[in-house]
């Protein structure tokens, strides 16, 4: 039966042609296999290789690092003075600095309630801070949401404004750039910025203004994330554990030894002396955040990050979400190093060691060489050495390595363990 009706549905002629077709691209595949593929195949080996290996020696160094940290490093309240700010009986409230609480938002429908009412709900003298939301939505109904929003806390007397533009060029970044050419941001001494999807605790100002406020070459404090929606799902969860070493190891390594890591846009304070300084907020690439960091750190400002201060927010949820944000952490700090590594290398202000770590160690492998590494190698080159079998990929290349990268994670982020994993797969 099955004879005939293969012969029913495919006549001969239809499967002589494909015959022909098959023996014609294996004669092609035989012919330029071994002059072309094979040597092309194998110098991408020795490449990704070099970049493994430079990738290895990078987190090896870290993990070193951390561990000294860890163990013999000051924190952040003995490297810099801080103190908690005190009242001042005849200078009254007038003695604490004023402070600009940023807000950007584009139609958030679901967490605007939540970022507004923690950013009103900040614990600082209500005669010195400004909360500013910045709503570049589009969508009418949200925006009357939110300015509703605003003005049911302005009638509870919170110093809230509502701030809208008629286009949304430079999108983030111009938001952020119109919102500081408001008159009354120039009475401002500090900017916290939060994303519309992050709630300070109350006592965030507390904790981070006075770093500024003792250490004149402070340019920004640097807060860390806290996921509440890291159990939602196992994509959430991964989430967790990549950004859990940017924060324990690549953040906290930054801060201690060089003043210097990436600001991460959001849940963080700046000196507004050091923004204006750098130049303000651009929109050349979409990591503004980054560009900023990197402009201020070349001026010679420093920056803290503060592991003990966490600020609650949201991981993306949906595939769509993920892939937005990743295609912009991905192509967004490559593109800023085209545009900068002259400007970093010509720079006069800052020393040697810490434009080499700008260069080599934050922008070209971090940045750039880990997602080559992670794309090429074990999404293109490992797979195609299977179908030309020539060429050889050595096992500390295609196992050890990887497997003590991951380790290395796993030893910065503890939840980031196998078990941790198997359970929650176990869970699903």
């Amino acid at each position: 039966m099955d004879r005939v009706a293969t012969t029913n549905l495919l006549p001969d002629g239809f499967l002589g042609s494909r015959d022909d077709i098959t023996e014609q691209l294996s004669l092609i595949w035989a012919q330029i296999k071994a002059p072309l593929i094979v040597p092309l195949l194998r110098l991408a080996v020795i490449v990704c290789l070099a970049m493994s290996a430079m990738l290895f020696v990078e987190r090896v160094y870290m993990a070193i690092v951390i561990v000294l940290v860890k163990l013999f490093g000051k924190k952040p309240e003995k490297r810099y003075k801080w103190e908690p700010l005190k009242d001042d009986v005849e200078l009254g409230n007038s003695a604490y600095p004023m402070v600009l609480v940023q807000i950007p938002m584009y139609n958030e429908r679901e967490v605007y309630q939540l970022s507004i009412g923690a950013a009103c709900g900040l614990s600082w003298p209500s005669d010195r801070i400004i909360i500013q939301v910045l709503d570049d939505s589009t969508d009418p109904i949200i925006k009357a949401l939110v300015e509703t929003e605003c003005q049911r806390w302005a009638s509870k007397g919170v110093n809230i404004k509502y701030e809208i533009r008629d286009n949304r060029n430079g999108y983030k970044a111009g938001a952020l750039k119109e919102g500081l050419k408001h008159s009354y941001v120039k009475q401002c001494d500090y900017v916290a910025i939060f994303d519309a999807d992050f709630q300070p605790e109350p006592d965030f100002l507390w904790r981070t203004i006075p770093f500024l406020v003792h250490n004149p070459q402070l340019a920004l404090v640097q807060a860390r994330w806290k996921f509440v929606n890291s159990d939602e799902c196992l994509m959430t969860r991964m989430q967790e554990m990549s950004l859990d070493y940017h924060f324990t190891v690549e953040q906290e390594v930054g801060s201690s030894t060089y003043a210097f890591f990436g600001f991460n846009g959001t849940a963080g304070v700046w000196r507004l002396a050091a923004i204006e300084e750098a130049g303000g907020w651009k929109d050349r690439t979409t990591v503004e955040d980054m560009d900023l960091a990197v402009r201020a750190s070349l001026r010679g400002w420093k920056f803290v990050y503060l592991g003990s201060v966490m600020v609650k927010n949201e991981l993306p949820s949906t595939f769509k979400a993920y892939r937005y944000q990743q295609h912009r952490w991905s192509c967004g700090p490559a593109n800023l190093f085209r545009k900068m590594v002259l400007e970093i290398i010509r720079n006069k202000k800052v020393t040697l060691w810490k434009k080499v770590h700008v260069i080599y160690s934050f922008f070209f492998i971090r940045k750039i060489i880990a997602h080559i590494v992670t794309f090429i190698f074990y999404c293109v080159v490992l797979p195609a050495t299977v179908l030309v079998p020539e060429v050889e990929v050595p096992k500390w290349g295609a196992v050890y390595i990887p497997c003590v990268i991951t380790l290395l994670n796993a030893v910065g982020t503890p939840r980031s363990n196998l078990f941790s994993i198997l359970e929650r797969c176990v869970d699903l």
